[in-house]
């Protein structure tokens, strides 16, 4: 991936931890050596990891492989969506 898209990346994710903190919920960013980086929510039940993917239509934050399980990032109320399913 080009480095304008893993800036992106990045500022989406950073994005998304800062709206989620906002609501109250404890988020972060981890950048794992090798793999991609996510937005981890603690949560009594275990972390809830959020990736975000771009698609041939725009990026997305993702947290599961069904269709219901992503958001476009820059949908005014992604954070919202991913709030619900952290809960």
């Amino acid at each position: 991936m080009a480095m304008r898209d893993e800036q992106e990346r990045f500022i989406h994710l950073v994005r998304l931890a800062w709206d989620l903190h906002a609501t109250g919920l404890s988020a972060a960013i981890d950048l794992p050596k090798g793999e991609n980086p996510v937005v981890l929510v603690r949560r009594a039940k275990g972390a809830f990891r959020i990736e975000v993917a771009k698609y041939a239509t725009g990026w997305f934050f993702t947290w599961g492989r069904r269709q219901d399980q992503r958001v476009r990032a820059l949908d005014v109320n992604a954070f919202r969506r991913v709030w619900e399913a952290a809960q």
